[in-house]
């Protein structure tokens, strides 16, 4: 049974802060990692911080950030990761950048939603 939402922390991402996924986990770094040494750089990352967290997140301008981090800036993410080679798993990025292309993937931005709804004490709100 969740809180009341009267002691709810509030957060608010605001899509018009950024543009692409780098500047998301700059908004993300400075909502909830302010007074640390420490930066969100990865999807695992911001999975991470979110552990023990208990708010309501409002996604403002959820729709820009939709656009923002569609087909375009996921098929790129993929890309690069194949590109980079090593350090990621490339097979797992190129069965999800096939995915995508044949319409069955998720987006930057549906992945991250996907994140943010995973953490049951995380209420999202998108506007």
């Amino acid at each position: 049974m969740k809180k009341d939402n009267l002691n709810k922390k509030m957060t608010v991402i605001n899509g018009s802060h950024f543009y692409n996924l780098d500047g998301f986990y700059e908004e993300i770094s400075q909502l909830f990692m302010k007074n640390k040494d420490w930066k969100v750089g990865t999807l695992d990352g911001f999975d991470d911080i979110l552990y023990g967290v208990e708010t309501d997140i409002t996604w403002k301008n959820s729709q820009k950030s939709k656009e923002d981090l569609g087909f375009k800036a996921t098929k790129e993410f993929y890309e690069n990761k194949i590109k980079q080679g090593k350090s990621f798993n490339i097979n797992l990025a190129k069965e999800k950048l096939g995915d995508l292309i044949a319409g069955n993937g998720q987006t930057l931005y549906e992945i991250l939603i996907e994140i943010i709804e995973s953490h049951k004490n995380i209420t999202l709100i998108l506007e």
